[in-house]
């Protein structure tokens, strides 16, 4: 029986792929769409049974096989159970009335980032290949496209490979930057290759915007809670940051923004609106056009990152802050890591005239370019139309894998435990009961072998302590049931 641990339900068919029309999407998939949808909204209930596959093939004139391909897709989600010679029965875990994590609006003073050791710890933890990698945001080898890839760099030709042992030009491959172009249609006065900078990963992107904007004893304004990755940065280049709180559903508050301005000599700002490290959270639209129009209004630059942005689970994808900045201010970084490849660590930096000649000065005085070889052979996937399959594919494992995580913690944690279904990106931010240390329950988790993020590592202010990051980029096995059991089994013993 679940133990009643709380979650707020996704909104997941808010409406439909504009790839996967009428005209091309399988008669299976719309119909588990809806069912999935009814089961959200509490029409069908938690352990109720669901129409035989024989009454719904009467009922809607479809054929037996679709009607059961789509019980099969929503069964290998979780979100609904098959009993033998009974049928298929919602889950009697519900996804549905969960309440969100606490959204805490408590100022903080802007401060420098202090990070000690443990964090050298949770680094080390993260890439282990013997811990359960409940604390990774990467994506799972599995889940990407091994074999389209090494048939690209096995049919590359002698006389391609030597041009491609020379530098490439800082700004990157020519044919990479205008693949990338094309996909940021909808964007105010086009983008095209030129506006693109290539960089190695999107951290790097980062890094190039922060340093051709920032200097040290500067202040930066953040997401609250952040990705700890970017709190490194801050501490490297000794900047002082001013935390905004971030709604679990909306994301961060462009009131609670202005008011730290007012207070404060904020040069620059750092978001990631579209499934938010480690919150999850996609930021609504009215908030990403409250926040750029803020910062265009007081010339504040603001740095995107939207590494993200294609990992959404349904409907259309997320809009771009960029696509709201009338000034030029909006510098928009992503990657291909989390999608495709992030071995090839290639990311890229929409700049905009403003900043393009000094991101590109920076990058010629560091890195000087980014991998030939590595920015021809997705430069070339691009080309051959393969991504838009592959995203389609990535996207419904995504979601599987972390409706999954988050209905074996519904099962497995204590009443009191909550967190936020997202509605794309493979991240749960689990808040524990109330008392219970997230750090203790990390320490723990080694114990036994497994690996979660704790949420302290999140805030330069050393906020959520009671918060834990787990990762659903890799497949739902039996030894992730197993590991999700045993972290719910440490939760109830740090109650005690």
């Amino acid at each position: 029986m679940p133990c009643g641990a709380s979650i707020e339900a996704p909104e997941f068919c808010e409406g439909k792929n504009p790839e996967e029309t009428a005209d091309t999407m399988f008669r299976y998939k719309q119909l588990a769409e809806e069912i999935e949808s009814k089961i959200h909204s509490g029409t069908y209930q938690a352990g109720e049974k669901l129409p035989s596959v024989r009454d719904l093939h009467k009922k809607l004139n479809l054929s037996i096989s679709t009607v059961y391909q789509a019980y099969m897709e929503l069964e290998t989600t979780g979100i609904i159970e098959a009993r033998p010679k009974s049928g298929y029965y919602v889950s009697p875990v519900s996804l549905r009335n969960l309440r969100l994590p606490d959204f805490d609006r408590a100022p903080v003073s802007p401060q420098k980032v202090e990070l000690d050791a443990m964090v050298n710890s949770v680094l080390k933890n993260i890439s282990n290949p013997d811990m359960l990698p409940l604390s990774s945001s990467a994506t799972a080898p599995e889940l990407l496209p091994v074999k389209q890839l090494s048939a690209i760099v096995k049919n590359i030709s002698g006389k391609k490979m030597a041009s491609m042992l020379r530098y490439s030009l800082t700004e990157g491959n020519p044919e990479l930057r205008r693949q990338i172009a094309l996909r940021t249609l909808g964007l105010p006065g086009g983008i095209c290759a030129e506006d693109i900078v290539v960089t190695t990963g999107c951290m790097e992107a980062v890094s190039l915007c922060l340093r051709s904007i920032l200097k040290s004893g500067d202040t930066i304004a953040i997401e609250s809670p952040t990705h700890f990755g970017f709190l490194q940065f801050f501490r490297e280049m000794g900047l002082l940051v001013a935390e905004v709180p971030t709604h679990p559903r909306e994301g961060a508050d462009p009131d609670e923004l202005e008011k730290i301005i007012r207070s404060t000599p904020v040069k620059a700002c750092l978001f990631m609106p579209n499934f938010q490290n480690p919150l999850g959270v996609l930021m609504s639209d009215e908030r990403k056009k409250a926040i750029v129009q803020l910062l265009n209004r007081l010339e504040i630059p603001l740095i995107e990152d939207d590494i993200c942005g294609e990992m959404y689970y349904e409907g259309n994808r997320p809009s771009l802050m960029k696509s709201f900045d009338r000034k030029d201010l909006v510098l928009t970084c992503s990657s291909f890591s989390k999608t495709l490849a992030p071995g090839f660590r290639i990311g890229w930096v929409i700049a905009g005239k403003r900043f393009r000649d000094k991101i590109l000065r920076i990058k010629a005085g560091s890195t000087v370019c980014t991998s030939t070889p590595d920015q021809h052979i997705v430069a070339r996937f691009l080309s051959e139309g393969a991504y838009e399959r592959h995203l389609r594919f990535l996207r419904g494992q995504l979601k599987k894998h972390t409706v999954k995580t988050a209905l074996a913690i519904q099962k497995y944690f204590p009443e009191g435990t909550r967190l936020a279904l997202p509605k794309g990106g493979s991240l749960l931010w689990v808040q524990l009961p109330p008392k219970v240390d997230g750090l203790h329950i990390y320490r723990r988790a080694l114990d036994h072998n497994i690996a979660i993020l704790p949420g302290v590592v999140c805030s330069a202010a050393g906020q959520f302590g009671n918060h834990i990051r787990i990762g659903c980029g890799h497949p739902f096995t039996d030894a992730t049931e197993k590991g999700m059991e045993t972290l719910g089994m440490l939760v109830r013993e740090a109650m005690k």
